[in-house]
């Protein structure tokens, strides 16, 4: 079983971008600025995209919710590897 969101990033070529993978119904990608996820955010969808305004921004929600929690769980991380 797939995680509901992954994140994914291409360093080599856009160092500054992230994606957020959405892998459950509607699938999509979210792109977005490494320090801001509303900076530069555009939507990629994999599957048709909702009809409802309020899916979409339940959606965006919950992948920025994801987003903050795993940069500072990487945040931790990196700070604990090198104390």
């Amino acid at each position: 079983m797939l995680p509901k969101f992954l994140i994914a990033d291409n360093s080599q070529e856009a160092p500054d971008i992230l994606h957020v993978v959405h892998t459950e119904k509607p699938m999509c990608i979210i792109q977005c600025d490494a320090d801001d996820f509303h900076g530069h955010q555009r939507i990629y969808w994999i599957d048709k995209e909702p009809l409802l305004a309020d899916e979409v921004e339940s959606l965006l929600e919950e992948a920025e919710t994801f987003f903050e929690k795993e940069l500072e769980n990487q945040e931790d991380l990196y700070d604990e590897e090198f104390e």
